[in-house]
């Protein structure tokens, strides 16, 4: 039986054993008191990941995309993290995490990892940068949209007005992702990922409900930095679906994109 973390602790998530955490009040989610935000949740999948990779996986091999499956609601309960190889490999291997929450696998993540090479010399990307976080005017508007204790956590800067369904924004996050845990920047870059499905609403959230179903990320590069931009499109569809689709920024440019599936309700 796993005990509730204190909730005043500074970090997103406690350790509670081999493979299990304990959330804070830090990973609150948005749409209801009683469940975790799946940004810190996504981070921590992908912590655990790391950590596995150091034991279980060639060195050489990089992590190029992630997908997560919501499978129910992410209860605010300790969270048990269980990994698989899918398909091994020496050059591409398939792993799949599942986090188990009351004895229930609530998410399922895969990532694909690829072989390491030198392709300097025709790296590059159409993706338009994004102005420095520190030339921009603050982002004080999230933590009035949105309530839980994960948005509360962010600081961010904005570029000029955010419209309904586009937003051009930076945000990052003083706490660590787990207490006496060291995190990689990949790890840290995810835990704020899924902020942007809140960022640029089409609808105001205490009149619509659109929270995502999944998440895909690619990358082709690994991002640096305590710095995530979000370059953000939100579409509504006539029948119920929607669609989050971001072109992700650290501090050096563009490293590739995110893209959420959408369950559109009127509340």
């Amino acid at each position: 039986m796993f005990r509730m973390t204190d909730p005043s602790e500074p970090a997103y998530f406690v350790p509670a054993g081999p493979g299990a955490y304990l959330p804070t009040e830090h990973s609150g989610g948005a749409w209801r008191d009683d469940e975790l935000h799946l940004a810190p949740v996504a981070g921590l999948v992908v912590h655990h990941l790391e950590r596995w990779r150091q034991d279980h996986a060639d060195p050489s091999l990089r992590f190029g995309r992630f997908s997560l499956e919501v499978l129910g609601q992410i209860q605010r309960e300790a969270i048990r993290l269980e990994t698989v190889i899918l398909r091994p490999g020496r050059t591409i291997e398939l792993v799949e995490t599942t986090a188990v929450i009351a004895d229930r696998p609530i998410i399922r993540a895969r990532a694909w990892l690829l072989q390491r090479g030198d392709t300097g010399a025709v790296a590059g990307s159409a993706f338009d940068p994004l102005p420095a976080p520190q030339d921009l005017p603050p982002l004080d508007s999230l933590a009035a949209e949105w309530g839980g204790g994960f948005i509360s956590s962010l600081r961010g800067m904005q570029r000029g007005e955010v419209s309904p369904g586009r937003a051009r924004v930076w945000l990052s996050s003083e706490l660590p992702l787990v207490a006496g845990e060291p995190s990689t920047p990949l790890a840290n870059f995810v835990r704020l990922l899924d902020s942007a499905n809140g960022i640029a609403p089409r609808r105001p959230p205490t009149e619509w409900m659109f929270p995502n179903v999944d998440w895909t990320l690619h990358l082709f590069r690994e991002p640096e930095g305590e710095w995530v931009g979000f370059d953000t499109r939100v579409s509504f569809g006539p029948d119920g679906l929607g669609l989050t689709s971001t072109v992700l920024h650290d501090s050096r440019g563009p490293v590739g994109t995110l893209n959420q599936s959408l369950t559109v309700r009127r509340l």
